[in-house]
């Protein structure tokens, strides 16, 4: 266990360490390790800690500006997935019996083992996530508009507009349903515990309950800001694109902005590193619609969240000191 020097920051300072809510848990991600704190069902703390090798150190080309936002990204994705898959078996559905294994996982079992066997469904989550994803707020507003652009002939600019408006109201549909569903509630409220957590740490204060409830909830290095700065910067690129080409054909555009995802991705990451890092007028300003979006994906938390949130937070401080400094 982490010592009462490591509790917390000697001096304010920005922190590369990020967390993700899961159910009744949060993940932490630091430079060294990876942590997980459940609250299980009789009240006490399941703990899973694992140590970290990121892609940088072991492909340095990777972590170069533009390309490390894409590979971070996917890496974080795979991590999430694992985290909330450990936090839900702490939780069965009572009312239901067991299920008896399909072929299809004995097979796999059998023949790759049963961890070989959870990578890969842990991998096709997140296939399947980034498939859902992209289908939602990538492809679907391209397939409307050009329904749209069939019936009613559409100058590019216009099509352009459309599709992005389309685009962003798709979105805050989707946050607003989810904000109204009562098991992703509770999962909101660890979000808003691992936001407070980290601000009281970046603060400088010891990591107690009664330092971390006094902190804000919404933070500017957000998984929903990051989300909203892809769709916006997803529109500017499509527009400047599209713009110099005339590409009608609802396929086409599709292909594109598939193409597209990789630099949006890349230049989304870097600008959640600015805004992230520097705190001034500009940086507030630039973060503004991200930090409002997150009154639909953040929620307080009671003390109990918030003590899981620490002990996350604890488990994965480096034993060098600023090491996780951004």
């Amino acid at each position: 266990m982490p010592n009462e020097t490591k509790q917390s920051c000697a001096t304010a300072y920005k922190t590369m360490i990020g967390g993700q809510a899961l159910i009744e848990g949060i993940m932490m991600l630091g430079p060294e390790k990876k942590a997980v704190v459940v609250r299980k069902p009789d009240g006490g703390l399941e703990e899973q800690v694992e140590e970290r090798v990121l892609i940088k150190d072991k492909h340095p080309a990777l972590g170069l500006p533009l390309l490390r936002g894409v590979f971070n990204f996917c890496s974080s994705l795979a991590n999430g997935v694992k985290a909330l898959m450990y936090s839900a078996s702490f939780f069965p559905e009572d009312e239901e019996e067991p299920e008896e294994p399909s072929r299809f996982e004995l097979w796999l079992d059998r023949h790759l083992g049963s961890e070989k066997a959870a990578s890969f469904f842990i991998t096709m989550a997140v296939v399947l996530g980034i498939v859902f994803s992209v289908g939602l707020f990538i492809l679907l507003p391209t397939a409307l508009t050009g329904l749209v652009g069939l019936a009613v002939p559409l100058p590019m600019w216009l099509r352009n507009l459309l599709e992005g408006v389309v685009r962003i109201v798709i979105f805050m549909g989707y946050l607003m349903l989810c904000s109204h569903m009562k098991d992703i509630h509770r999962v909101f409220q660890y979000h808003g515990a691992e936001h407070k957590t980290i601000f009281c740490y970046e603060a400088g204060l010891p990591l107690t309950v009664e330092n971390a409830r006094i902190q804000p909830k919404h933070h500017p290095r957000c998984g929903t800001s990051f989300l909203f700065v892809v769709i916006i910067v997803s529109i500017l690129c499509s527009s400047v694109v599209f713009s110099y080409v005339n590409w009608q054909n609802i396929w086409v555009r599709i292909g594109m902005h598939l193409l597209l995802l990789i630099p949006v991705v890349g230049i989304t990451y870097e600008f959640n590193r600015l805004v992230g890092r520097h705190d001034n007028a500009l940086t507030r300003v630039l973060s503004a619609p991200g930090m409002w979006l997150q009154n639909f994906t953040v929620n307080e938390p009671d003390d109990s969240m918030l003590e899981v949130a620490i002990e996350a937070l604890k488990l994965v401080l480096p034993e060098e000191k600023g090491k996780d400094q951004w």
